[in-house]
């Protein structure tokens, strides 16, 4: 069934409504953060900076847009996903499913200012979206067999936004608390951490430690499940 015409069509179809899920989400936090800054006096330029700096901002981001081009990709009547569509989706998935696991793990039951998130919002960045590209690494339909290299692609975007963001931090400050830096999360954060820098690193090797073993699971069930040019086609 998974190989059927039908099937990838209907997946399709879930693609889209996530990723317009996805898109709904990040632009009702967008406007409830700026709308904050707004009523403050504060920077509304640096607000929108600041805010696509989150890791999980951005891998929604890449996540919806990877979402509508694999839907496209299969209503146009691909049946099999190009190279570089398969390497950025093998990279989104394995930005998403971190993102879930670290949000619950490390971040879920962190106080924030009163009003400052939108739930729904929260819940479809952070839990249902993952969840959906975990399915889709399962699920999805015209997968296409990557070689292991694709795996330094796929890490290459993390290790760019650590060490932005780890040279970004000190550089600003803080206008909604006056604080000579700003850090997206506050592991990342040398002036919080009990160990300062070297509790950042024990939380930077960590993670890069789970995005290395969550891309190669990506990669090794694209590997199982996946086709290449010239398998037999998908059937109707």
């Amino acid at each position: 069934m998974l190989r059927s015409r039908r099937w990838a069509q209907a997946w399709a179809v879930l693609r889209l409504l996530v990723a317009a899920a996805g898109v709904a989400a990040i632009v009702g936090q967008l406007i409830r953060t700026v709308s904050i800054s707004a009523a403050n006096g504060w920077p509304l330029g640096l607000t929108a900076v600041d805010f696509f700096s989150f890791f999980t901002i951005l891998s929604n981001v890449g996540a919806a847009v990877a979402l509508t081009i694999g839907a496209f990709l299969i209503l146009r009547g691909h049946r099999i996903d190009p190279a570089w569509f398969a390497t950025l989706l093998a990279a989104v998935s394995t930005y998403m499913l971190i993102t879930g696991i670290v949000y619950n793990a490390l971040l879920r039951g962190l106080p924030l200012p009163q009003g400052s998130t939108v739930p729904w919002s929260n819940e479809i960045l952070h839990v249902w979206a993952p969840l959906f590209l975990l399915l889709d690494v399962f699920l999805g339909p015209l997968r296409r067999r990557l070689p292991w290299r694709a795996l330094w692609a796929v890490i290459a975007f993390p290790l760019v936004w650590v060490t932005y963001t780890l040279i970004r931090g000190p550089l600003v400050t803080d206008f909604r608390t006056g604080n000579p830096w700003w850090y997206p999360y506050p592991f990342l954060n040398p002036n919080v951490q009990p160990w300062g820098y070297a509790g950042v690193a024990l939380y930077v090797v960590g993670i890069a430690a789970g995005i290395l073993l969550i891309a190669a699971g990506v990669i090794w069930l694209g590997r199982r499940r996946g086709a290449e040019p010239g398998d037999p086609p998908v059937a109707q």
